[in-house]
């Protein structure tokens, strides 16, 4: 399959998307050039019966022996020879694109909803589950590759990033690559692509498995989030070790309950999403993870990790600093010190996640644990910006009330000065974490700038004025549309010994106001204003 080495990316739907990913478009207009470039007859034709065998279909109209060249779910990527699955979505509903799938030369259309009139040149295939049935054929039609790779699956509200990071760090032995799929990048091996999503759609992810397959990674780290679990993105996927880190409140626009929230998680554990792993790894610490023990399969190795006296891999003597922390950590064969750079009482959870996970799979903490201090950390996570003397000034992806505390507790602990924050809420999701974002805010703040996050397609006055319900000291935050302004006031305010935590778009180097993408990232934000006021005070 050398031709895949030349797809970067490949076809998406965008009706879900919290994000445009006009970035990618590019991206995905070189792979519809390369692949149409090809031979008429493609590398990885299959027949339709040989991907849908062992699928239940409900019936279908047509021919099953026609040769599929392409799997897609967005009607406009449509090249003949592709399978169209019409979706139902959460904005946008692909079954309203079915001629114009048709239209462009697809040769078989799935879908939920029987059709009485098909074309004679197409193949209509009436399935229960569309979402279901998409993951079950791209893993046959991209030869099962996850099957090729020990794959890690990580899933909790808060940490994810941080611990694929981590996971990826300590399992890089300089030989073989490492792949990964979260929020941040999506690691080929061979080539980084930027992420439109923390968790694609099945037919992405096995594309991007077999690409990884074929750049010679062995292993492969993702993210796995609720709604990957939920719409059947990870269906079917052999995960080797699967890692539970917490559950707080978010996504309830979508879950509509923490139990609705917390089964979707559990799921990837009990062996709901069509595989069990080999070996779970649950943070005890949290309640939910002590919750989730009592759920699992017997033929699921348990490993337990945190600082309670009966996790299997725990944190004692654990030290808080500045701009380090240490701790003593313990494993059943043995224990020993670490020193990191990471701060932050969460983050000796994320470290002891990873641990958990290399100990899961076989290798040698002691060896493990000389990686540790080489981390050098995650972009967008606690990460400094440099610029302003005497003032720590940092960037975080905190957008739950729980991720704000943990990261306002943490940098009290370690703040000789006040704590200043620039936060907003996200448009277009769960409203009813705006008014507890801001009380934990005014509970841990000393003064806040409550400001835009992505808008998207709601007015901004919409979400200040959720965000004003959870105000208890109106004389400590001040509600600034702009972002730019509102980090240029907290760097205007900042004194030595001050930390400024400006949280919620992390990595983010965008910011979404209604069908409008435009650039924005936090840290170079800062920066550029923090060079204008060391010019003006002769810094």
């Amino acid at each position: 399959m050398p031709w895949l080495k030349e797809v970067v990316m490949i076809e998406y739907i965008n009706t879900d998307s919290s994000v445009s990913s006009s970035h990618n478009y590019g991206i995905l207009e070189r792979s519809r050039r390369i692949i149409r470039g090809r031979n008429k007859r493609h590398p990885m034709a299959k027949t339709l019966t040989e991907i849908f065998s062992g699928t239940e279909i409900l019936n279908h109209k047509g021919d099953l022996n026609k040769e599929v060249n392409h799997l897609v779910i967005d009607s406009r990527r449509v090249v003949p020879g592709s399978v169209y699955f019409a979706l139902p979505g959460l904005r946008s509903d692909g079954r309203f694109f079915i001629d114009e799938a048709v239209d462009r030369g697809a040769v078989a259309i799935v879908s939920n909803e029987e059709r009485q009139f098909v074309p004679p040149k197409v193949t209509f295939i009436h399935v229960e589950h569309p979402r279901k049935v998409l993951a079950e054929v791209s893993r046959r039609f991209y030869d099962e590759p996850d099957s090729n790779l020990d794959l890690i699956g990580i899933t909790g509200t808060n940490g994810k990033t941080t611990v694929s990071y981590l996971v990826k760090h300590f399992l890089a032995d300089g030989e073989d690559p490492v792949g990964m799929l979260g929020t941040i990048q999506y690691d080929l091996g061979s080539r980084s692509v930027p992420a439109f999503r923390t968790t694609p759609e099945s037919l992405d992810i096995y594309g991007m498995f077999a690409q990884m397959s074929l750049a010679g990674c062995r292993r492969a780290v993702m993210e796995v989030s609720s709604h990957g679990i939920d719409q059947f993105r990870v269906y079917e996927m052999a995960f080797d070790v699967a890692v539970f880190l917490n559950l707080t409140r978010d996504h309830l626009d979508y879950h509509h309950s923490m139990g609705e929230y917390f089964a979707a998680k559990a799921r990837l554990f009990t062996g709901e999403t069509g595989a069990i792993p080999k070996v779970s790894v649950i943070n005890i610490d949290d309640e939910y993870g002590r919750r989730l023990l009592g759920m699992l399969p017997a033929e699921s190795r348990l490993i337990k990790f945190g600082l309670l006296p009966d996790a299997d891999i725990r944190a004692e003597d654990v030290e808080l600093g500045f701009s380090e922390t240490t701790f003593r950590v313990i494993w059943p064969e043995g224990e020993g010190m670490i020193k990191t750079n990471l701060i932050g009482r969460y983050n000796v959870s994320n470290i002891l996640a990873a641990l958990s996970v290399c100990f899961g799979m076989g290798m040698d903490l002691n060896e493990v644990l000389l990686r540790v201090e080489s981390f050098m950390g995650v972009p967008g996570r606690m990460e400094r910006v440099e610029g302003l003397p005497g003032v720590n000034v940092l960037v975080d992806y905190a957008h739950t009330d729980d991720a704000l505390v943990n990261a306002l507790e943490m940098l009290r602990a370690i703040t000789p000065g006040r704590l200043l924050v620039v936060f907003g809420c996200g448009g277009d999701r769960d409203r009813t974490k705006r008014p507890a974002m801001t009380a934990a805010v005014q509970a841990k703040a000393d003064f806040a700038w409550a400001t835009a996050d992505n808008p998207r397609k709601e007015s901004q006055l919409q979400i200040f004025e959720d965000m004003r319900e959870g105000v208890s000291q109106p004389e400590c935050i001040e509600f600034v549309e702009n972002r730019r302004r509102s980090i240029s006031l907290a760097l205007d305010e900042a004194r030595e010994g001050d930390s400024i935590l400006i949280a919620g778009k992390g990595h983010e180097s965008f910011q979404e106001f209604g069908d409008t993408v435009i650039p924005f990232d936090d840290r170079q934000v800062a920066r550029e204003l923090m060079a204008v006021k060391n010019i003006k005070s002769g810094v």
